[in-house]
C-alpha cells in the first residue's frame, strides 16, 4: 500500500500544477468518474487506485493548452489524442522522469510517465435523436481508437465489430464521427453535457448542465480540487449506489498500472 501512496503522491503533484494554471488563467475543469468518486467516499483517492481524471470543455481545454505550451515545463510533458489518435480522445499530462506502463500502450514509441488525464466533455442538443446520435458516434469512435491500440476482444461479437470495422476507411470516418461529437459545443441553450467515449451506457453519459456549472472545490487528499457543483447527482448517474465498495473483481479490472516508477524514466 506504500508503494500505491507513493504513486498517488506523485499525480497529485501533477494534479497541483494543473489546478495552479486553471486558477490563474479562469479555466474550469471538474474531477470525474473514480477521481470524483474518491473524492466523496474516501476524502481523496480510491485506496487502489492508480490513476486521476478530469473533465475540461473543449473550450476551457484549448485555453489550458495554450497556457500550458507556452510556460515550456521542463517537468511536465502535454501528451494530445492529436498526436496520438490510439488515446481516443483525451490528453495526458506527464511528470517527466518518471514511468507508468499501461498495457494498451506498452508497445508505443511514447512518453510513458506518470499522468493526469484530461477527457473532454461536450455538449449536445437536448433531442432524442441528436443524443442517440451522438452516443453511436461517440462508441464508433471508442471502437477506432481500440482498434488503434491492436484490441483483442475475448467476445464473439465484439470480433466481429473489429473485423468488420478493419474493412471500413478509419482515418475518413473517424473525421465524420468527431465532426458530429463536436457538432454542438457552441450551443447557448437547450443543451446537455454528454460523455460517452467509455463503456459507460447511455444513461450514464447524460448530465443536466447544472450538474456542473458552477464547479465548486473539494478536498481531496489534503489539497482542494474542482469537481461538479452537484457532484454527488453526477456519481448516482455515473454509477448507482457509488457508496458501496466494489468486489475484488471490479477492483483489479480498475488497476491501469502493468510497471511504474516514481524516480526514473526513459522518457525526458
Amino acid at each position: 500500500m506504500n508503494e500505491i501512496r507513493q504513486l498517488q503522491s506523485k499525480i497529485l503533484e501533477i494534479m497541483a500544477f494543473i489546478d495552479s494554471i486553471c486558477k490563474a488563467n479562469n479555466i474550469d475543469y471538474y474531477i470525474m468518474g473514480g477521481t470524483a468518486l474518491g473524492a466523496v467516499r474516501h476524502s481523496g483517492f480510491i485506496p487502489w487506485d492508480d490513476d486521476l481524471d478530469i473533465f475540461m470543455t473543449p473550450e476551457n481545454y484549448e485555453k489550458f493548452r495554450r497556457v500550458f505550451l507556452s510556460n515550456n515545463s521542463s517537468s511536465f510533458t502535454l501528451q494530445e489524442w492529436k498526436s496520438n489518435p490510439e488515446f481516443l480522445e483525451f490528453a495526458k499530462v506527464r511528470m517527466n522522469n518518471t514511468t507508468f506502463i499501461e498495457e494498451a500502450f506498452k508497445d508505443m514509441d511514447i512518453h510513458h510517465g506518470i499522468f493526469v488525464d484530461i477527457m473532454i466533455l461536450h455538449k449536445c442538443r437536448n433531442s432524442k435523436l441528436s443524443l442517440r446520435k451522438m452516443y453511436a458516434y461517440s462508441k464508433v469512435a471508442t471502437v477506432i481508437g481500440l482498434i488503434k491500440r491492436n484490441w483483442s476482444p475475448k467476445i464473439f461479437a465484439h470480433r466481429v465489430v473489429r473485423f468488420t470495422m478493419k474493412l471500413l476507411p478509419l482515418a475518413l470516418l473517424s473525421k465524420l464521427v468527431y465532426k458530429y461529437i463536436y457538432k454542438f459545443d457552441d450551443l447557448k441553450e437547450n443543451f446537455v453535457y454528454v460523455y460517452f467515449i467509455t463503456k459507460a451506457k447511455f444513461r450514464q453519459g447524460l448530465f443536466p448542465v447544472d450538474y456542473f456549472h458552477p464547479p465548486k472545490y473539494i478536498d481531496f487528499d489534503g489539497i482542494k480540487l474542482m469537481c461538479p457543483s452537484k457532484i454527488k447527482e453526477y456519481l448516482s448517474v455515473r454509477y448507482g449506489e457509488y457508496m458501496v465498495i466494489p468486489d475484488e473483481n471490479e477492483i483489479d479490472s480498475s488497476i491501469h498500472a502493468i510497471y511504474y516508477d516514481v524516480d526514473k524514466g526513459d522518457w525526458k
